[in-house]
C-alpha cells in the first residue's frame, strides 16, 4: 500500500486522503493522542467524518465483554474515546473494504497496489476495460497507468509482444477471454508526485520565495529586463511609420 510521505499523522492534519494510510487500532492511537487536546470535544464530530470516509462507526453505549465480543465477531475493533473527566464515547470500527470498481475514489486510489486494482477489476466486470464507466476511468487513471491490448489467444503471450514488454517494466495484467481473442488490461501505479505551493512572504507587491529578480518598481525596468508575451513584428512597425509619415500634410498642401 502506497505511503504519503513520512510526516507525523496527528488528528489536526488528518484528512479524507491519508486517512486510507491507517488501521483501526492506529485510529484508536490518534484518538487517544488527541485527548491532550483541550479543543477534542469540540471537533471530534469533524474527526468522525474524516474517519468515516474510510471507516464504518458504530457508537456504542458501553464497551461491556459480550456487546465487545459481538462487534469483534464482526470484524470491528472496539476503543473509548474520553472528552471530558468522566464522559466517553464508545466506538466499534472497521476498514471499509475496496471490494468493487464503484469503492474506488480520488481519495483512495493511492493507496492501493496495481496487483490490488487487478483483483478489484477481475471481481467487477468481464466487458473489458471500455465496460468501465468513464467516471471510474477517470479515477483509476489518476492513480494509475493503464493501457490495453486486445489479440488472438495465440499471439497475446508472443515474445517480444507488448504483453512481455509491459510485464518487464513493472506492468500488472489482467487478462479477459473474449471467444477465441483475449483482452489485456495493463496497469502500473504512477508515483505521487506533490504540487509546488507559491509561498506569499509579504503583501502590496512585497518578493515572493523563489524570486530572484530584483525588479521592485517601473524604475528598475529597463529594456533588457522586460518581458512580454506576445511578439512585435518590428519591420510592420516600420512599415507602419512610414505610412504615417508619408500621409503627414506638407507646408505646399
Amino acid at each position: 500500500m502506497k505511503q504519503q510521505g513520512n510526516k507525523s499523522l496527528t488528528l489536526k492534519n488528518l484528512s479524507k486522503s491519508n486517512i486510507w494510510d491507517l488501521q483501526e487500532n492506529d485510529v484508536f492511537r490518534l484518538l487517544e493522542n488527541g485527548e491532550k487536546d483541550a479543543d477534542m470535544k469540540d471537533n471530534i464530530n469533524h474527526y468522525a467524518d474524516i474517519i468515516r470516509s474510510a471507516f464504518t462507526i458504530e457508537v456504542l453505549d458501553s464497551d461491556v465483554s459480550n456487546v465487545k465480543k459481538k462487534q469483534e465477531k464482526l470484524g470491528y475493533k472496539v476503543g473509548s474515546i474520553k472528552l471530558e473527566e468522566n464522559t466517553k464515547l464508545y466506538w466499534a470500527i472497521k476498514k471499509r473494504p475496496i471490494m468493487r470498481v464503484t469503492d474506488l475514489t480520488y481519495e483512495n486510489i493511492h493507496h492501493i497496489s496495481a496487483a490490488k486494482l487487478v483483483e478489484v477489476l477481475d471481481r467487477n466486470f468481464g466487458g473489458g476495460w471500455e465496460s468501465i464507466a468513464q467516471s471510474i476511468q477517470d479515477i483509476i487513471e489518476s492513480g494509475f497507468d493503464i493501457s490495453t491490448t486486445t489479440l488472438p489467444k495465440d499471439r497475446l503471450h508472443k515474445a517480444g509482444g507488448m504483453y512481455e514488454k509491459k510485464v518487464a517494466d513493472g506492468f500488472e495484467v489482467l487478462e479477459i477471454s473474449k471467444g477465441s481473442w483475449i483482452e489485456a488490461i495493463f496497469a502500473k501505479e504512477k508515483p505521487i508526485v506533490e504540487k509546488p505551493r507559491i509561498k506569499f512572504d509579504g503583501i502590496d507587491g512585497e518578493k515572493l520565495d523563489g524570486d530572484d529578480d530584483n525588479i521592485n518598481d517601473e524604475e528598475d525596468i529597463t529594456e533588457e529586463n522586460y518581458r512580454t508575451t506576445f511578439s512585435i513584428d518590428k519591420n510592420k512597425d516600420e512599415d507602419e511609420d512610414e505610412d504615417d509619415k508619408s500621409e503627414e500634410p506638407t507646408e505646399d498642401e
